[in-house]
């Protein structure tokens, strides 16, 4: 049975060149990344992408589109654009992993779980307006773990209820005060480890792909390079069972 296959996204290196990100994760031994589209047009490059993959021994298993806050310019404003755009770069990078879309590019196009931000007594959702009832019918998702502890959902709860629709895992932990931290694993509130197993156990064999934020650490590479292979030695030993 094959196993899950850990990634490292970019995303915690939002404001750093493409280049010097990949060096940074294949220093630490990772393998392969998720490329979070920004400003930095490397990002935006199938061909860039590509090259400078290949000169750090990885390989690019996911492109998140520019869907954020920061992001939200970028390739124009309408979403299904961005999505469309995201797959075309990710058929030219190679990627195995993001319903016409997917049929003339050959990428799985995944949507995830998002969250309620609530102003006052109204609730308003970031980024999409949908939640976990939304989702059905939807056959290729994406798992967040920081977004469901925000929704206030159990995570085994949402592997169980996403099924065999599953296809990506966004890792991260959350520090359970209502907002989306997307701490390293270890460093909130979230039984990652009972999760993995969890995903284990039920055959999944996609990607996980470790998105947290590393903003205390950007500046003590020692500590930043500690913290990177920590995270992926105890992420790939319980990935393997």
């Amino acid at each position: 049975m094959a196993e899950p296959r850990l990634l490292f996204s970019t995303a915690a290196f939002f404001a750093r060149p493409l280049g010097d990100t990949f060096g940074l994760v294949a220093a630490s031994g990772y393998t392969g990344v998720e490329v979070m589209v920004t400003r930095d047009p490397a990002s935006q490059d199938a061909t860039v992408m590509r090259k400078l993959a290949a000169e750090n021994g990885l390989e690019i298993g996911a492109i998140h589109a520019p869907s954020l806050l920061l992001t939200r310019r970028i390739w124009g404003t309408d979403p299904v654009g961005k999505i469309e755009r995201a797959a075309e770069v990710a058929a030219d990078a190679g990627v195995p992993t993001l319903p016409s879309v997917e049929a003339r590019t050959g990428i799985t196009v995944g949507i995830e779980n998002m969250f309620p931000i609530h102003m006052g007594s109204r609730p308003l959702m970031l980024h999409a307006n949908q939640d976990l009832d939304e989702l059905e019918g939807i056959p290729h998702l994406v798992l967040d773990t920081s977004h469901a502890a925000v929704a206030k959902h159990d995570l085994i709860d949402v592997r169980r209820r996403f099924g065999d629709r599953l296809r990506h895992v966004h890792l991260s932990d959350n520090a359970g005060r209502g907002w989306d931290s997307h701490l390293p694993p270890g460093q909130g509130v979230l039984a990652l480890g009972a999760f993995l197993d969890d995903l284990v156990a039920c055959g999944y064999a996609g990607a996980v792909s470790l998105e947290v934020d590393l903003r205390r650490y950007l500046t003590e590479p020692r500590e930043l390079n500690a913290i990177l292979v920590r995270m992926r030695e105890e992420v790939e030993s319980r990935l393997a069972g």
